[in-house]
């Protein structure tokens, strides 16, 4: 299996060096953080030579004495050096019970700089401040985006067959081996029944298993629809089941926790607030809309709308739904005092379909920049001062 340098998420381990903070890899099963964790390791053994390097993988055998917070506690003492810089890295650590105590009295003593990363499940953002006692910082890995899907197939040209590509099989990196479509697809789906049934099954104790799921995949089936608990509830009890609306919030939190789905709230640009009813939801990858769900009732808009609310997460925005009077902007996109608003399509050559993307952006009369990504394959150009910009390109920069 090839290894891309994921620089963005290196350069994050690398400005948080040094600082007084316990920092926690956290993303999706199989987005990269273990292989980002070994790259932050090269990158100390080669600019840092002095510095002791204190690595452990709980997945690995060698460590298997260590599943025991005491030992691991005593393991860690032991490799600490005075008059050195120590830096430790624990890959997996929930796979050690209670690690937390034995992480917590580390960082009581100041004697190491410490990263970890583990199962989603385990060390979800909403317990990061309760599990550790000390101040965390969080960086956040996502599956490849279609610029490292690049780097990694080593294209240089034919951008949009390898978009094409990318949109079916996404940015899983353990899929790439595999040389046909249903082997991929049949890893993707292990990844997910693992999240699932092996993740949120055991530590929520949810005992309807096939409520659960079918919630996750009702969400699959409607990415970048308005959802609400309360409909999702009343369509899925169409069938035999009774799916209460507080089961349904309970377990989209779920399902947002273990980083499968993302919310994108609405923002009325009218009366400049955020509204609590009805919100949209965005798959991790697209590649589990495929291996799940398969092509049926398959919207192409849909899914380079949840590509595209991909790479504005990647690239650090706070995402909105806009509502403006009856019409609706796909995303208007913040970060400090940046704000733009985004119209995602798919083929704009038709008229009506340009028309009626433009129109939204059009009828917001403040400065702030109006974008319409579409897969256009030309140059970008502007029309009514709303910049016209061809998706493939966009996701390459």
């Amino acid at each position: 299996m090839r290894y891309i340098n994921r620089k963005k998420y290196l350069d994050e381990l690398i400005e948080l060096t040094d600082t007084p903070d316990i920092k926690v890899i956290t993303g999706i099963r199989r987005s990269g953080k273990s292989t980002l964790l070994q790259a932050y390791v090269e990158y100390l053994q080669e600019t840092e030579k002095d510095t002791n390097i204190v690595m452990i993988n709980l997945q690995e055998l060698e460590y298997d004495h260590l599943l025991e917070y005491h030992a691991l506690h005593e393991y860690i003492l032991s490799k600490h050096i005075k008059g050195t810089r120590n830096v430790l890295l624990i890959d997996e650590v929930q796979m050690c019970k209670k690690f937390e105590l034995a992480i917590n009295s580390i960082y009581a003593k100041q004697i190491f700089d410490i990263f970890i990363t583990g199962s989603n499940a385990f060390l979800l953002s909403s317990d990061l401040a309760t599990l550790f006692t000390g101040r965390t910082m969080e960086i956040k890995v996502y599956p490849f985006s279609f610029k490292e899907y690049l780097e990694y197939h080593e294209v240089s040209d034919h951008f949009d067959e390898a978009f094409d590509s990318y949109v079916r099989y996404g940015g899983m990196p353990g899929a790439y081996p595999y040389k046909s479509n249903d082997k991929k697809y049949e890893y993707v789906r292990d990844v997910y029944s693992t999240i699932l049934i092996r993740d949120l099954v055991e530590k929520y104790k949810i005992r309807n298993k096939q409520e659960f799921t079918s919630i996750a995949e009702f969400m699959i089936d409607n990415i970048g629809n308005l959802l609400s608990p309360n409909n999702i509830s009343k369509t899925l009890n169409k069938g035999a089941s009774e799916i209460t609306r507080k089961t349904v919030t309970k377990y989209i939190s779920y399902l947002e926790n273990a980083f499968l789905f993302y919310e994108a709230k609405r923002y009325d640009l009218k009366g400049k607030k955020y509204l609590s009813t009805n919100s949209k939801y965005y798959l991790c990858d697209s590649s589990f809309r495929y291996a799940v769900n398969g092509t049926k009732n398959m919207d192409y808009g849909r899914v380079y709308e949840n590509i595209v609310y991909l790479e504005l997460k990647r690239r650090g925005y706070e995402i909105y739904v806009g509502k403006l009077y009856k019409k609706e902007i796909d995303f208007v996109v913040k970060k400090k005092d940046e704000q733009i608003y985004i119209q995602v399509s798919d083929n704009i050559s038709d008229e009506k379909t340009f028309t009626r993307e433009v129109s939204a952006l059009l009828d917001i009369r403040d400065a702030y920049p109006k974008v319409l990504i579409a897969r256009t394959r030309h140059e970008p150009y502007q029309y009514e001062g709303v910049q016209i910009i061809d998706m493939v390109d966009w996701l390459r920069k």
